[in-house]
This record gives structure tokens, sequence and C-alpha cells, in this order.
């Protein structure tokens, strides 16, 4: 979970101590600017800022700027694909971007608590009331879909790690089958769950 997100870090850093409002436009302008303008220069450029906003978070630099194995594999091959076809450089602005948006976010969950920043998007999904979308269930659906994130990764590893002890890890189907099945099942219970509580709907 940490190797991508990388969790709230108590801290008394400048960025820790700046407005959530602040760093989610920070973040969200530099998502944007970076897939309007699509110029290596400039994703580069994101990039390292996005590197430094990270550093300035005061956390190790070994745990912010660590990168999963599959991010790092996906933007080899997003390199390789557009290289093939002729494209290199639009591989390195897409490659780029992707891991420039990832440590942006970092910056922000790094330097903010999970609670601090629902409670930014609630307030920012105000205007849905005029569509009688209550904000707070926005809020809610947001915090389930975080929360659930880790329990889906340590369900698939464990069907995964299963499935190779018993000789079966090369069988896709032996893996997905089953992880489809416990997600499903995972989802109906915490339905249900809301649906005790009163908010089935």
């Amino acid at each position: 979970m940490n190797k991508v997100f990388c969790l709230y870090v108590p801290g008394d850093s400048l960025l820790h101590r700046l407005g959530v409002g602040w760093k989610y436009a920070v973040m969200a302008a530099m998502v944007i600017s970076g897939v309007i303008v699509s110029a290596w220069w400039f994703t580069l450029s994101l990039l390292a800022i996005s590197v430094i906003l990270v550093l300035l978070t005061a956390v190790p630099p070994r745990f912010g700027l660590q990168m999963s194995w599959a991010l790092i594999l996906v933007a080899v091959l997003l390199v390789a694909y557009q290289s093939f076809t002729g494209k290199p450089l639009t591989g390195v602005v897409i490659a780029g971007n992707l891991i420039m948006a990832v440590y942006a976010s970092r910056m922000l969950t790094i330097s903010t608590p999970e609670s601090v920043l629902i409670d930014a998007l609630i307030s920012a999904a105000s205007f849905l009331r005029v569509f009688r979308v209550k904000p707070e269930k926005v809020g809610l659906a947001i915090s389930i879909m975080i929360k659930s994130i880790p329990m889906l990764l340590d369900l698939f590893t464990g069907i995964q790690q299963a499935a190779m002890a018993r000789g079966r890890g090369r069988n896709l189907a032996a893996i997905v089958t089953p992880f489809v099945v416990r997600t499903v099942a995972y989802a109906q219970e915490t339905g249900a769950a809301l649906a005790a509580r009163g908010l089935g709907e």
C-alpha cells in the first residue's frame, strides 16, 4: 500500500502546516497541466518538482520516493511501446506524467491525515446538494474505497501465494476466479453493513 500511496506520516514540515485545499490545488494543477502541455521537458520539470515536494514533507527519501515494481514495469512498458512506434518522447511524457502524478499525490497523503482529506472532499462536493446528492455520502464512498484497497491487495497476494503453493501460480483462472468471488462477497458484506446502519441506498 505504501509503495503506491504512502500514507500519512505525522510531522511539522511546511507542507504539513499548509492548508489541505492548497495541497489539493497544487496536485491538480500539476497533473492537469502535465496532461494538457504534453511536452517532454515540461513533464520532466513537473516530475522534478513533485520529487522536491515529497522531500519537503521531511520523510526519509527511501520511504517517500519508493516505487513499486508494478509501477516501474508499467512505466517501462509505456516508454518501450511508444519507442517501438517511433514516438519515444511521447513515451517519456506518458510515463513521466504517471510517476509525477503518483509523487504529487504522495505529497498530499504523506502530509495530511485521511480524515482531513475526506472532510475537504466533502466540502468541495457541497455543490452536489443541488442535484440531491449528499456530500457526506460521497465522502463515505471515498473512505470505503480507500480502506478497501489494502484489503483487496492482501486478498490478491494471499490467493496468489496459495496458488503457487499448489503449483498453479501460472494458472490465471486459479487466481482470478477466487479473487473475484471473494471481492464480490466483501462488497456484499460491506453493503449489508451499510444497510444495517440505514445507508443502504
